[in-house]
């Protein structure tokens, strides 16, 4: 005779603390919560479905981070995922890392060991929060039942920027402690109440400083990032008043649409070299802006706006810097300048415009490479000719993301972002889609970023997300493969790949797969894709078709600069042969 176990409820006590986690996140909007199950976490998990609140389970914990990253920053949410002790923890410090640095409010609720058995040598017992600490705005444990509220209060105002740059926390809670009973009396009413977001007005000195600098510039540049993304309308009203030359970067593509007359992307080079000053909104003079430098600017003064320090005063400062909400500053700009004519260079200003547009219209797509593939540049054209002009876009890759920032036109974008984190695509593209299922969610991804969440496709089909994948398929990590060739006497030593085939794996995961293999194919494929998403193509595409990337040396790493025409400017800068 067989015997079944006893089913128990452990997780009862409706006012534990696990319980009460997840009417503190219940409270603060959160509708889904991304990770994978572990026993250290279980009775905050049981609580957040108990309360109806999305359990977007994955097959890897940094998949889960990317996509709490991703739903942030399409939602302006807190981004929110859980992992359990151990390897589930330190399986998240990539995507939190990315996270950091992309300066996106992300909550990571981990799992550790009980207090009783903290020290002797327990299942998946290791130092979490010293581990993520240098990546995380804070890193703590919860040791205390009836605090572990305050603290999340606390973590979620330091994740959302309130008290310093946005970006991620980590808190973890001992087993013991989840399961530990809180009498409501003890949870503060206004630790579960959601907080609106600061305002910082601007110093009405500074803003006439910048007017004066503006207004007063011959060749007025504006460069957008992060802290701008909720300033749009602010922005353009300021271009159209200044005549100012626009480049957006990563951060905020999309935050001024493609034809407006201020935008010159395909002139990013000629429009930092020429500018006398640069306003720049909510960004960090990163590499990806040459740190700001002389050698890279070498006219220019600088304007900087931002809503936290760390977007003001890195590598390059400003005159003035104005500390303060970017849509509140841009709109004190202009309302200050009021009727005065700026100094612009019409001449220079227009020329520019219509360089880029020459450029980015002109060229004809090619359709394949010298070694007749499918040239990556032609599955953007298709996209182009199918895709809603409301759909979002995941770009990922190395070699492939410098095709993708100049062939993807849509106005909501995400990539690999300033860490470079390839294998963000299936899953910033997963959660898109859950975030926003009345959109069309289009990711294209190289083939050896695609592989590092892959099995994220299962994830996709299992809880209902449409995205379509179209992975450039050439068989490499191309761009470190051409800087072999190049740069290293020709030695090719583990940069190839198989070709293999894409989407039979996702047809065997659930989804709608095709390979596609001649340029005139691919509109008609991701046409049926978008129709039958969740879907993958799987494009054979050309390994000898350079990237602009790769032909600037964004391999190579150079000593003082990113790209090699940078670098060569800097040596010349500091009196160096070239």
């Amino acid at each position: 005779m067989s015997q079944q176990a006893t089913v128990q409820d452990l997780n009862a006590d409706a006012q534990s603390c696990a319980a009460w986690i997840a009417r503190f996140l219940k409270a603060r909007g959160v509708d889904r919560v991304f990770g994978l199950q572990g026993g250290h976490i279980q009775p905050i998990w049981d609580h957040c479905a108990r309360l109806g609140i999305r359990i977007v389970d994955v097959r890897d914990e940094g998949a889960a981070v990317h996509m709490a990253h991703a739903h942030a920053e399409l939602t302006g949410e807190l981004g929110v995922c859980m992992a359990t002790a151990g390897p589930g923890v330190t399986n998240c410090v990539t995507g939190i890392a990315n996270a950091s640095l992309a300066r996106v409010p992300v909550l990571l609720i981990g799992g550790c060991t009980s207090r009783a058995q903290a020290n002797l040598g327990p299942l998946q017992d290791i130092p979490h929060v010293d581990i993520l600490r240098p990546v995380t705005r804070q890193s703590r444990t919860a040791r205390v039942a009836d605090q572990v509220i305050r603290e999340l209060d606390e973590a979620v105002a330091r994740a959302m920027g309130d008290l310093a740059e946005p970006g991620p926390v980590y808190i973890e809670i001992p087993t013991d402690v989840l399961r530990a009973h809180v009498p409501p009396q003890l949870v503060l009413d206004d630790w579960m109440r959601p907080k609106a977001p600061r305002v910082l007005p601007p110093d009405p000195a500074g803003v006439a400083q910048a007017v004066d600098a503006l207004w007063g510039a011959r060749r007025p540049l504006v460069v957008s990032g992060r802290g701008a993304k909720q300033a749009g309308p602010e922005l353009i009203r300021l271009l159209d008043a200044l005549g100012a030359v626009y480049l957006d970067t990563q951060e905020s593509r999309g935050l001024v649409p493609a034809d407006h007359p201020a935008t010159v992307g395909a002139m990013r080079a000629a429009a930092m070299t020429e500018a006398d000053v640069v306003l720049v909104v909510g960004r960090k003079l990163d590499y990806q802006l040459g740190y700001g430098s002389p050698a890279v600017f070498p006219d220019a003064r600088f304007v900087r706006i931002a809503d936290t320090a760390g977007e003001l005063v890195d590598n390059r400062r400003g005159e003035p810097e104005l500390l303060a909400t970017p849509a509140l500053a841009l709109a004190a700009i202009v309302e200050a300048a009021g009727n005065r004519a700026p100094a612009l260079d019409a001449d220079w200003a227009q020329g520019l415009r219509a360089r880029h547009v020459a450029r980015s219209t002109g060229a004809t797509v090619p359709q394949t490479g010298g070694d007749g593939r499918v040239h990556p540049a032609a599955i953007f054209a298709a996209i182009r000719e199918v895709a809603d002009p409301d759909y979002i876009a995941v770009a990922d890759g190395g070699d492939l993301l410098s095709f993708a920032r100049v062939g993807l036109e849509a106005r909501t974008y995400l990539d690999a972002g300033a860490f470079g984190c390839l294998g963000i695509g299936v899953p910033y593209a997963t959660a898109a889609s859950l975030a926003h299922p009345e959109r069309q969610v289009i990711c294209v991804t190289g083939d050896g970023a695609f592989g590092i969440n892959a099995m994220e496709i299962d994830t996709a089909v299992r809880h209902g997300a449409k995205p379509v994948i179209i992975v450039s398929n050439n068989a490499a990590w191309n761009i470190e493969r051409y800087d072999q060739e190049f740069n290293y006497g020709g030695r090719v030593v583990g940069t190839l790949l198989a070709d293999s085939d894409y989407a039979g794996l996702a047809r065997a995961l659930g989804a709608h797969g095709e390979r596609v293999t001649r340029p005139e194919d691919l509109a008609p494929a991701i046409a049926r894709a978008l129709a039958n998403a969740p879907a993958l193509i799987d494009v054979t595409t050309s390994q000898v078709a350079v990237s602009s990337d790769a032909r600037k040396g964004l391999g190579f790493v150079p000593d003082y600069q990113p790209l090699t025409a940078w670098d060569d400017a800097e040596r010349r800068r500091r009196g160096e042969s070239v």
